[in-house]
Order: C-alpha cells, then sequence, then structure tokens
C-alpha cells in the first residue's frame, strides 16, 4: 500500500514567486533520503535552482527551514494514518468500528516509519520546536495531526463504551509510546533488517496489546 504524502515531489525550478514552496519541496526530499541531518539550506537553494541568498526572504536559517520540513513531515504522517482510517469499514457495530479505527492509527503510523523512514525521523526526531508552524501545516485532509488523530480515536472508543471515561486521561500517551518504541526498534534498533512480513507481524501483535490493554 502506498502512503499518500501532502507534498509534492520537488522540481528542479521554480515559478516566479512560488521560491519558499521550491525550497520546501526541495528540503522535504532531502529530509525523505537522508533524515533531519540531511536538510541543509544551502542545498535546498542549489536543488530549487537559485542561489544561496534567494532563500533568506523565507528561511532566514537552516533551522528555519528544517522547522517548515518537520511540520511537513508531520502532515504526511496524517495523511497516512487518515488513508489507513479510510480503509475501515465504518458500519456495524461501533465497538468494532472504534477498536479498528485505533489500530488503523497505529498501523499507519508503523507502516509510513518503514516505508518513509527519512520523513518519519524528521517529523520525531528533528531538534525543533514546531508550535510556531500553522496547525494546517502539520495536519493531513482532516486538520488533525497524528497526535490529534490518535486522540480522536480514543476518544471514538470512549463514546462506543469500549474505554472507561476514567481511564480515558493520559491514554494517548501510552498507546504512542509503545508504537513509537516498537516503529524505533525497527527501523534503527535490533529489529533492523528483520523481514517486512516479521515485523509487519510483530505490528499487529503490538496493536493487538493495546487495543486490549487500554
Amino acid at each position: 500500500m502506498s502512503v499518500p504524502s501532502p507534498v509534492p515531489p520537488a522540481r528542479s525550478t521554480y515559478r516566479h514567486g512560488d521560491l519558499r514552496r521550491a525550497l520546501l519541496e526541495a528540503g522535504v526530499e532531502l529530509a525523505r533520503s537522508g533524515g533531519p541531518e540531511a536538510v541543509v539550506l544551502r542545498e535546498a537553494t542549489r536543488r530549487a535552482g537559485v542561489v544561496p541568498n534567494a532563500a533568506y526572504r523565507h528561511f532566514a536559517s537552516r533551522q528555519a527551514l528544517l522547522q517548515a520540513v518537520r511540520a511537513a513531515a508531520l502532515a504526511a504522517v496524517a495523511t497516512a494514518m487518515e488513508a489507513e482510517l479510510a480503509a475501515q469499514r465504518t458500519d456495524g457495530d461501533p465497538a468494532e468500528a472504534a477498536r479498528a479505527a485505533v489500530r488503523a492509527i497505529g498501523a499507519g503510523y508503523l507502516r509510513f516509519a518503514q516505508t518513509e523512514t527519512g520523513l518519519f525521523r524528521t517529523a520525531f526526531g528533528a531538534p525543533v520546536d514546531v508550535e510556531d508552524a500553522p496547525p494546517e501545516a502539520k495536519s493531513g485532509q482532516s486538520g488533525l495531526n497524528p497526535f490529534e488523530l490518535l486522540g480522536a480515536a480514543l476518544d471514538q472508543l470512549v463514546a462506543a463504551g469500549v474505554l472507561p471515561p476514567e481511564r480515558r486521561p493520559g491514554a494517548e500517551f501510552l498507546a504512542w509510546s509503545a508504537v513509537h518504541g516498537l516503529a524505533l526498534l525497527i527501523i534503527d534498533g535490533p529489529l533492523r533488517g528483520m523481514p517486512r512480513e516479521q515485523t509487519d507481524a510483530l505490528g499487529q501483535q503490538l496493536l493487538d496489546m493495546v487495543e486490549k490493554g487500554l
């Protein structure tokens, strides 16, 4: 299953008046291939086909570009999670639909970590603060960022009577920690190099554990 991205592929040139987007697209491609360390303003300007000084009107520093790229990476994670949600059946038992939504959120997150590893590392490992970025820069089509999508799925569990309301506070941190931990073990830890069918099976087991343990 392909992972949709809200960021179009980078162009080799930019249209007049669209330099900021061209630089951001170049930064996203750098992150996709090399993670946050690869996002370098000079290389982004080279790929956009302009001299370095031309970038400073839009990004005053490498850190500013990295912040924008990280926001775009978070939006790409959200879009991948939304794609998993959209593939779920929404009819039938509300409790089953709520459980499926939580599993879809986790599955989308794990899939993105393995298929877009550079962007995943940028989204969650870049040493920058994206609080100043507008919410839509970090969100998918729903207008929710990855953490908000998880929260909405947990709220759905409560509404369906699956998760007791008194256990809802903080549940997103527990679920996120478990899934993120497995993602890191797969892409950077001792599970690195394990065949994809095995990591997918582990992911399903973990999601079973998270869903039943909430």
